[in-house]
């Protein structure tokens, strides 16, 4: 019988699982699950998990979180803890874990898998942002800038409404189901860099360079690329954060948007995105819902007027530079092999796909970052994969079966808990 076989056996064999044949095994028996917990708290699974995509349905309800398996081409549904999802803007994911901000602007670490989460530092400890109280000695908008000090500002947000204007992009260092981690957030003014520890009750700044664009963890030190293409270092190993410039700008303006990741051989790239026009006829799509588009009646910033659409895009082609740091150059390169590239909001990620048979080698998995993605939350989102060897492009699913807002992006499955209580669990959905 299931119930006999030894623990240990069991763990090697769950082991080998992709994450959602993992969390079926876990609910077959109460043996069964006790060798799934003990896998999850352990950390000791050996598949690669192939990576997902995140997203919400107006359907599932304002607390469901919904994954889109590209391994089994199947969605799941996962049952998560208040702030509800659907009401959060998501800023980043890694390790399994979502960065999102919920309607106070503040925010928290989640693993949808597990349901665990952690609140990060306020937002009002991030420089250039003053709370603003109400009679009662209670927050009730902020004082920031959108981008730049001075004439521009500040202006004041309402407390849902800072999220939008404010961060750009957050990033995390490692799995913190671990205990030990840095965050560190792309935010304005200028599009600069703060930083917080675990267990840190403010974000600290670092220094002052701006414009950044992404980011990635390597051999302990954290790589951040500019809208230009140059890369800083910065190394969080002492009491004090070292910071120096291994690679200087690449061009002299900024049109398209950058990303910088790893390889599996342990190579950085610089990917460029242009920024192309997308038909008319596909600028809005059949899911769009109404309750997105929120009035700006707490903003005190000039909105746009009232006949203004912004004029939609879309990231296509890509062009994959390799950093060469000891030449202090890029090296255009028009093939990523056997490799293949996530980006999006999410961090930017290389997998290997003979390690993933699932993808597609040489394509490029994109989520939409528009920059017009806060100021129309209804518009259709530009989800697909492109195929770098002649630029065709491919949808995920068809029909769309996400909400435009928040908007999706990719995670890569962690069914490691924090401690042993309040397991979460998915079910499959049609």
């Amino acid at each position: 019988m299931a119930s006999e076989v030894p623990e240990d056996i069991l763990m090697q064999v769950f082991a080998a699982l992709d994450v959602p044949d993992l969390v079926r095994a876990g609910s077959v028996c109460s043996a069964w699950h006790g060798a799934y917990t003990s896998l999850c708290n352990l950390g000791r699974w050996k598949q690669p998990q192939t990576p997902c995509l995140l997203y919400t349905a107006k359907s599932r309800g304002e607390s469901a979180g919904c994954l889109y398996s590209l391994a089994e081409k199947k969605s799941y549904t996962l049952a998560l803890p208040d702030p509800p999802i659907r009401r959060m803007h998501f800023l980043g994911s890694a390790y399994g874990w979502i960065i999102a901000a919920d309607e106070r602007s503040e925010l928290h670490l989640l693993n949808p898998i597990t349901g665990d989460q952690i609140a990060l530092p306020s937002v009002t400890t991030f420089e250039y942002v003053t709370p603003v109280y109400d009679e009662n000695g209670a927050v009730k908008e902020y004082s920031s800038y959108c981008a730049l000090p001075g004439s521009c500002g500040p202006w004041t947000y309402g407390l849902h409404k800072l999220r939008d204007r404010f961060f750009h992009k957050v990033f995390l260092s490692s799995d913190p189901s671990t205990g030990d981690y840095i965050v560190a957030a792309i935010h304005n003014t200028r599009f600069r860099l703060s930083f917080a520890r675990n267990g840190d009750d403010c974000w600290t700044p670092l220094p002052p360079h701006h414009f950044f664009a992404d980011c990635v963890f390597k051999d302990g030190l954290m790589y951040a690329v500019t809208t230009k293409g140059a890369i800083h270092v910065f190394d969080f190993s002492g009491p004090t954060v070292k910071q120096k410039v291994v690679l200087g700008k690449m061009r002299d303006y900024s049109f398209q948007r950058v990303y910088i990741v790893q390889t599996p051989c342990g190579d950085l790239l610089q990917v460029w995105s242009d920024i192309d026009s997308i038909p008319e006829n596909e600028s809005v799509s059949e899911d769009s819902e109404t309750d997105a588009l929120e009035e700006d009646d707490d903003f005190s910033e000039p909105e746009w007027s009232s006949d203004y659409e912004p004029h939609r895009h879309y990231c296509i082609p890509f062009k994959l530079y390799r950093v060469d740091l000891a030449a202090n150059k890029l090296v255009e390169t028009s093939s990523l092999g056997e490799n293949v590239l996530f980006i999006g909001q999410s961090q930017t990620v290389c997998l290997n796909a003979q390690e993933h048979p699932q993808l597609k080698a040489n394509h490029i998995y994109f989520t939409d970052t528009d920059e017009y993605i806060t100021v129309r939350k209804n518009m259709t989102r530009d989800i697909g994969v492109l195929s770098l060897c002649d630029n065709s492009k491919e949808k995920i699913t068809s029909p769309q079966i996400w909400s435009n807002w928040p908007s999706p992006m990719w995670i890569t499955p962690n069914p490691r808990k924090m401690n042993s209580a309040g397991e979460k669990s998915a079910e499959g959905t049609d």
